[in-house]
């Protein structure tokens, strides 16, 4: 392999692994929010940001082209999907630690290997198979159904994992010339609207400074997106799969940081077999012309709209990443 593509490789897995460290942080200021404050005003604010900087990428043309998207009822479905997915997923996380509602995240891509079974009509391989099994006994080991005394929150948590795989089986579907940002923007201005009528009834007053953590986590949540994009222009999906449950460790470290939470071997144990099945499922899941990426990328669409309908992004050289980009196996999380 030439120095150059190793180099690349070794960018794209830092960036990587500082993306999903991003997407934890921002994990762990919701879940500091919702003690407080309701879950719609958390995502009512932090779709604004999302909405705000890919309007501000993309300009006018992107809001043009996500109008006359041909994937625009699929998405905007898979918004409203995605919003149930997100209101139980921070609803448990007023129960459980951060490091135990990331885990049980991370089943999602356990979850997609029966759905597209079922829904698309994939034929799994007996790996595949052997992989949701071992996915399927960290999952139980993870919950530890021997010490559970209220099993609501856990399961609220899965129920948003089914939901998300739900979501990545949809993307499957989506027209390929429909960019990674006009997917953003369709998905969180369904939030953003969902969320603004429910406000009346679920909103929380919020003082200064909470309102700027639910902002902060909607730019942290977008660095962290951003920086994924950036890896898969310089790295294989394949390459970078294992890397994406380096998203257990941040949340691990963040919650015991944070919360003082203490690391019980059961968690751990699952949390392992999780991150071992998911890396087997997308290396056994790959086919010519799909490279599947756990609960992050799954699709392979171009990150901006057609070369003729942009204009350069601002900032973006800061990470050698150039608009637009070649089309590349990226989805934005959740």
């Amino acid at each position: 392999m030439r120095s150059s593509t190793v180099d690349r490789s070794l960018q794209g897995i830092g960036l990587c692994t500082l993306g999903y460290a991003f997407l934890a942080l921002q994990d762990a200021v919701i879940k500091w929010l919702v003690a407080d404050y309701s879950v719609v005003t958390i995502l009512f604010w932090r779709s604004l940001v999302v909405v705000a900087a890919v309007v501000l990428a993309g300009r006018l043309r992107l809001v043009q082209r996500a109008w006359r998207s041909p994937s625009r009822r699929l998405l905007v479905v898979r918004g409203l999907l995605s919003i149930v997915a997100w209101v139980l997923y921070y609803t448990a996380a007023r129960d459980l630690t951060l490091a135990e509602m990331t885990t049980l995240y991370f089943s999602a891509p356990i979850m997609v290997t029966v759905l597209a079974a079922v829904i698309l009509k994939e034929r799994a391989s007996g790996w595949q198979w052997f992989s949701l099994l071992v996915g399927f006994v960290g999952v139980v080991i993870a919950c530890r159904p021997d010490n559970m005394t209220d099993p609501l929150p856990i399961v609220l948590t899965l129920l948003a994992a089914m939901c998300w795989a739900f979501t990545y089986i949809q993307l499957r579907q989506v027209d390929e010339q429909t960019s990674v940002l006009e997917q953003m923007l369709i998905t969180n201005v369904v939030f953003v609207i969902c969320m603004a009528l429910a406000l009346p009834w679920a909103h929380t007053p919020s003082p200064t400074p909470a309102w700027l953590g639910m902002l902060g986590a909607g730019l942290v949540g977008g660095i962290g997106q951003f920086l994924l994009f950036a890896s898969f222009r310089r790295a294989t999906a394949t390459l970078l799969a294992p890397f994406e449950y380096t998203g257990l460790i941040w949340a691990f470290a963040l919650s015991s940081l944070v919360w003082g939470t203490l690391m019980d071997t059961s968690l751990m144990i699952g949390a392992g077999l999780i991150a071992v099945s998911g890396t087997l499922a997308m290396i056994f899941g790959r086919h010519a012309s799909q490279d599947v990426v756990g609960a992050e990328c799954s699709v392979s669409q171009p990150l901006y709209p057609a070369t003729a309908d942009m204009q350069s992004v601002g900032g973006a050289e800061g990470l050698g990443v150039q608009a637009p980009l070649e089309p590349e196996t990226v989805e934005h999380r959740r």
